[in-house]
């Protein structure tokens, strides 16, 4: 936490400015969905931040920044906070700036637009379509609240990452506009190499206060359910169908019985508890195409949003809400005791990986896989629910699945390096010596700024240094 002297003065320079400084609404903004994780739900369980700042505009980010470094206060900025693993909770206490009315869309062209980092994908999509009849390539499945600066500074990927890849592959962010936090912080507009240095970085090296990004048709997407009896005839129908030319989707997972019969609800009326599952978005005219391959690998039709009367659709998510991180969401609302882990199968043998990973751990790590293209080839990469009982149990896990071949992505991590490659990225780390000197930015989520010298390769956890002072 900051001193009280330093607070009040902050307070004072920010006059005029949207100030929330309510310990219990202070508290609130300063959390995201880590409770995912037990692990983090334990470490972060008591971080909050001083003050929740909301700007109007950029001028008034330039103004929060200014103040805050003269005084030597961190800033965590925020979104809507439907991150994971604690990408924007204020590690150090500080200011949570918080960006969502910053939320306008200022452009719409052929195959691009331009918005203000706070502007919610949703309310994107539906002015893109109505103005021309486009939508975004890529979005969470949070689509409904999730901020696009947020999903550029904490996502890395989502539904249509089967045509397009994720978002750091070239051409799926066009251009950022960020500010640094120095003296005088600067206004810097980012393109092609250079936005690497500040996408999926938490927001530890600059503000994100705009986004473009291209745009691709707008379909009315018809959402389909498949269902077979066995789970690995359900994953290499869905790398069947991930793999066909003509064929178009924009979402395509699988997941193992027997979650979809326990834990999605809502469609429980269509499915039996054998049932593994296949959600797919299919474009409406590859519906009758895919119906004829899914009839000749005899694949069940459980569901499909075009023919369902309206009784039947009542009160039904749409598909992509089942999939990625909402799987996993609503697994945790019937079994707050389960958890999950983020994988990556690699290509080309991802199916056979799949398989051997279902028969060592069985129903303790029941499959969810998202088919997506990685490096130009179909591959996929996996969210499996985790039947959570014991921290070093959930390590043994991590360890069997890496001993395999298959890469996890920690999400039990709320460092950068940690879950991600592990290890450290030096362009974004370049970048925050320039964009931040005192490093006040989203302290403690970059391992490489706070301590140059951990080793990324022992099984320890970084536990920032305000966070042990806490466990303490």
């Amino acid at each position: 936490m900051t001193d009280h002297a330093v607070v009040a003065r902050l307070k004072s320079e920010l006059d005029g400015l949207k100030i929330e400084d309510n310990p219990a609404l202070v508290k609130q903004k300063s959390r995201d969905f880590y409770w995912y994780s037990p692990v983090l739900k334990r470490q972060l369980d008591d971080v909050t931040a001083d003050l929740v700042v909301t700007p109007r505009n950029e001028e008034e980010v330039v103004r929060i920044l200014k103040a805050c470094f003269a005084l030597e206060v961190p800033v965590t900025p925020r979104g809507s906070g439907t991150g994971n693993y604690g990408q924007a909770m204020p590690l150090a206490g500080g200011v949570v700036l918080n960006l969502a009315e910053m939320n306008r869309v200022k452009s719409i062209g052929p195959g691009r637009m331009l918005a203000e980092a706070g502007a919610v994908l949703a309310r994107i999509d539906r002015e893109t379509r109505a103005h021309s009849g486009q939508e975004l390539r890529l979005h969470p499945s949070t689509h409904a609240t999730a901020s696009i600066g947020g999903f550029i500074a904490g996502g890395s990927g989502g539904i249509g990452s089967i045509n397009w890849g994720g978002l750091r592959n070239f051409g799926n962010v066009l251009s950022l506009r960020v500010l640094t936090m120095e003296k005088e912080p600067r206004v810097l507009e980012m393109r092609g190499l250079d936005l690497m240095k500040v996408m999926h970085a938490y927001g530890t090296n600059g503000i994100i206060t705009e986004v473009e990004m291209p745009l691709d048709a707008a379909y009315d997407w018809v959402d389909v359910m498949i269902g077979f009896d066995d789970w690995m005839k359900t994953v290499r129908f869905c790398n069947l169908i991930a793999n066909q030319d003509g064929l178009l989707f924009k979402e395509i997972a699988a997941v193992a019985a027997p979650v979809p019969y326990d834990y999605f609800l809502r469609h429980r009326k269509f499915l039996r508890r054998e049932h593994s599952v296949g959600l797919l978005m299919v474009a409406p005219h590859a519906v009758d195409p895919f119906l004829a391959l899914a009839a000749q690998e005899k694949a069940e039709i459980l569901f499909r949003s075009d023919t369902a009367t309206d009784e039947e659709k009542r009160g039904l998510p749409p598909i992509f809400e089942l999939t990625w991180n909402h799987t996993t969401l609503r697994a945790l609302r019937v079994d707050p005791t389960v958890t999950y882990l983020q994988v990556l199968y690699p290509f080309p043998t991802h199916v056979e990986s799949v398989g051997r990973m279902s028969r060592i751990f069985g129903d303790e790590v029941p499959g969810h896989l998202e088919f997506q293209r990685f490096d130009g080839n179909i591959c996929c990469s996996g969210l499996p629910i985790v039947r959570f009982t014991t921290e070093e149990r959930l390590d043994e896990i991590v360890k069997i699945h890496e001993d395999n071949g298959c890469p996890i992505f920690n999400p039990h991590r709320y460092t950068l390096e940690e879950g991600g490659m592990k290890r450290t990225d030096e362009v974004q780390l370049a970048f925050k010596r320039e964009a931040d000197p005192k490093g006040l930015l989203n302290p403690g989520k970059m391992i490489a700024w706070e301590n140059p010298d951990f080793d990324l390769t022992s099984s320890r956890t970084y536990l920032f240094p305000g966070l042990q002072r806490a466990a303490g």
